[in-house]
């Protein structure tokens, strides 16, 4: 596996031992975890932007122009889904991880599946 630039949306502080976000709209702030070969390489934060300006393709935008190339959600509306798509920003499913280091070492072994249309919802919560 290649480097990679992981965006977790987090509940604060952030960090390996924070909260997956339960919407990745609507979180506090996005863990970014960068990985090479499988193995994460540094963790810093990155705070979320709010939907006033440009709806919910806001944070699309936002983190595909932070070099984020992929994203592990537990929830998200159809439309930035499809953004997501559009800007190349892979998005896989890990709402039923404990912890953002416990997303990412699935990820980083296989474990997640790509997030589909099946997962989506009306919008945050």
């Amino acid at each position: 596996m290649e480097k990679v630039l992981i965006a977790v949306p987090s509940g604060a502080p952030g960090g390996l031992d924070a909260q997956v976000g339960a919407h990745f709209g609507h979180c506090d702030m996005y863990t970014v975890i960068e990985a090479e070969n499988g193995e994460i390489r540094k963790v810093g934060t990155l705070p979320n932007v709010p939907h006033q300006q440009g709806g919910c393709m806001a944070p699309v935008n936002h983190l595909a122009s932070n070099g984020v190339n992929v994203l592990i959600a537990g929830g998200m509306g159809m439309r930035p889904l499809m953004g997501f798509n559009q800007v190349g920003v892979q998005v896989y499913y890990g709402a039923d991880a404990p912890t953002v280091g416990a997303a990412v070492q699935a990820f980083l072994e296989g474990k997640l599946q790509p997030f589909t249309a099946e997962f989506t919802c009306g919008g945050g919560n």
